[in-house]
């Protein structure tokens, strides 16, 4: 059997799923994006992509920051939740029983159930078609310290974090691997 070939489209699958705050303490939305990502080292860059027409679209663009929440199996039903509701009419972090954490370096609130929050400072915005992205520096990340091992690293393997594939919601399985294990020399014994 050979591969099929689809139109294309959006199938660069799985990618995070990812509850993103904007505003400020007083007044705050989130947005739930899949359509976020690392971008480059130094200076740390990420990106999400916006619809114009969602609500905090405008909210991001006045202000030029955002907050990248992750999401874990027990947020799976709140993230969904938050990217079908529109801010305009619902107050996401009261509906959804959120609580908003005041962050270090942005205005917007970070949730405290989330494992991660990126704090991001836009620099660039790209118009791409249906959606804008926001590419943004990451000026600091807020972790729960209930995930830091006891070397000082973040255990991502304990808060059961999500994907998006295909319109659907997955936690991530065991790690295989780690980097550069394909080319580390074996001890010998």
């Amino acid at each position: 059997m050979g591969k099929v070939m689809w139109k294309a489209g959006t199938f660069e699958y799985p990618i995070p799923a990812a509850m993103v705050s904007v505003g400020d303490m007083e007044k705050s939305n989130i947005i739930t994006v899949a359509w976020t990502g690392i971008i480059n080292t130094n200076p740390a860059m990420c990106y999400i992509s916006v619809r114009p027409n969602r609500y905090s679209y405008n909210i991001i663009k006045n202000t030029k920051e955002f907050v990248i929440n992750l999401t874990t199996e027990n947020l799976a039903y709140k993230t969904d939740w938050c990217g079908v509701k529109s801010g305009e009419n619902v107050d996401k972090f009261k509906e959804m029983k959120l609580t908003k954490q005041k962050a270090n370096l942005v205005k917007c609130p970070l949730i405290k159930e989330s494992p991660v929050s990126i704090e991001c400072k836009v620099k660039q915005e790209i118009e791409l078609g249906s959606h804008t992205m926001f590419m943004a520096e990451v000026l600091c990340i807020d972790a729960d310290e209930k995930y830091i091992d006891e070397k000082g690293a973040f255990d991502i393997s304990k808060c059961k974090l999500i994907a998006y594939a295909n319109g659907g919601y997955y936690t991530l399985g065991k790690k295989v691997g780690k980097f550069g294990f394909s080319v580390k020399k074996k001890k010998r014994k």
